[in-house]
């Protein structure tokens, strides 16, 4: 699927859930490394802060991004473009070198009343789980969720 692809359609609604995913450049495993996954949380706490939304359930794999936030009055496309572009930057400085981290654009499903958000979140958390990264999500350590 092409970036023209992803964006084609995409509406960005004050108040509305949203279902996300991104991936790493080339599906590189960058956090296994702790402190690249540390960077890149950290980030995820200050943008949410300052674009005024809400990551109601997220899970940070070795190689991707799912998770579902409610917007508050930011644009989706720059919700996402910021915190992708701060966490590469931080993980750059911390790699010293000056690469792309994540893959173009990002995947995005605008979640309608009637959906299941306990289910969608529990899809979302247990992918660790399905990896076999972990046998008790619990002892996964990035990932959170005010559903669960």
């Amino acid at each position: 699927m092409s970036w023209d692809d992803l964006r084609k359609g995409r509406f960005s609604q004050p108040h509305r859930e949203y279902f996300i995913t991104f991936n790493c450049q080339n599906r590189r495993r960058l956090f296994t490394n702790f402190e690249l996954a540390q960077i890149f949380c950290h980030q995820l706490c200050m943008n949410e802060r300052k674009y005024d939304y809400c990551w109601l359930v997220w899970v940070l794999m070795p190689e991707h991004f799912h998770g579902i936030l409610q917007l508050g009055c930011s644009e989706l496309s720059k919700v996402i473009g910021t915190l992708k572009g701060a966490s590469a930057k931080g993980i750059n400085e911390k790699l010293n070198c000056n690469s792309k981290v994540w893959q173009p654009s990002f995947y995005d499903h605008a979640l309608r009343k009637e959906e299941n958000r306990i289910k969608i979140a529990r899809y979302i958390v247990a992918n660790p789980l399905r990896k076999k990264l972990v046998k008790n999500i619990g002892d996964y350590p990035y990932w959170n969720s005010v559903y669960l």
